[in-house]
Formats: structure tokens, C-alpha cells, sequence
């Protein structure tokens, strides 16, 4: 991983640690359910961002590096990969 995409990373998953323990108490304590949900689809959006750091420094190093020493069949397979994850939400 990049030096500076790593800080990043692990600052927004120290986020979605503490959302999490949020939405645990909330649910809990019995709070209102659409209030649980707004949580619950923050945190959800919240992981998209991570994954889509992680897709960013994927694509920017690992699949660069596979296209320039010559194993594009690699790196189309890993993007079509990602894509098809990211399609099923």
C-alpha cells in the first residue's frame, strides 16, 4: 500500500470502529429503529469509502506495475473482478 493511503485507511476503519460501537448501543439501549438504520447506512457508506481507497491504491500500483511489465490479461481480470464485487451491491 502507498505510505500515504495507509494512514488514511486505517484512520477512517478507527471511524467505522467506534460507528460501530455506536450502532451496538444504540440497539442496545432500543433506540428508535430508523435512528439504527441512518446509523447502520452511514457505517455501510463510510465502508464503501475504504474500499474505495483501497481499489485506488490497488489500481494506481498493482495493476500498473502488472500492465507495464506486460501481464495486462492480470490486470483486466482484477479490474473486471472489482467491478463485478462492486456491481452486486
Amino acid at each position: 500500500m502507498k505510505k500515504e493511503m495507509k494512514p488514511r485507511a486505517i484512520r477512517r476503519l478507527k471511524i467505522i470502529e467506534g460507528q460501530i460501537r455506536g450502532l451496538q448501543k444504540m440497539v442496545e439501549e432500543d433506540t428508535y429503529c430508523i435512528d439504527i438504520i441512518t446509523q447502520a447506512s452511514a457505517i455501510k457508506e463510510a465502508l464503501s469509502s475504504v474500499e474505495d481507497l483501497l481499489l485506488e491504491n490497488h489500481l494506481s500500483t498493482h495493476v500498473i506495475h502488472q500492465v507495464r511489465s506486460g501481464d495486462e490479461a492480470q490486470a483486466t481480470e482484477e479490474i473486471l473482478k472489482v467491478y463485478k464485487l462492486k456491481r452486486k451491491k
